[in-house]
């Protein structure tokens, strides 16, 4: 018995592999705090601790059997984010969006 359940769950995963594939990779760099000192409206001193972010994250879906075609790729640094995402519709058309922010500049598309 156990080995036609093994066989069964073989043949799921051949049958999903021919259909679908996906992937993410996504990469933190965590760099060293530093210590910020704030005092609050009753003069209190308060300690927060701030830690530079940097990141980068990718995804990627490819569905042949229901057509869905998708990707996403970003990456922070500070206040710096850039990135795009690109989806592929069924009919061929696709539609891709570069973007951008940062502190002086807000949030853009191209």
């Amino acid at each position: 018995m156990m080995i036609k359940v093994l066989m069964l769950v073989t043949v799921i995963g051949a049958v999903a592999a021919e259909h679908a594939f996906s992937s993410q990779h996504i990469h933190k760099h965590d760099g060293h705090h530093e210590t910020v000192h704030h005092h609050d409206h009753h003069g209190h001193e308060h300690h927060d601790y701030y830690t530079h972010p940097k990141y980068e994250f990718e995804y990627k879906v490819e569905d042949h059997h229901t057509k869905d075609h998708k990707s996403q790729h970003e990456t922070r640094d500070g206040d710096a984010v850039k990135g795009y995402y690109a989806l592929h519709e069924p009919d061929g058309s696709e539609r891709h969006v570069d973007y951008h922010s940062d502190k002086h500049s807000g949030y853009g598309t191209t």
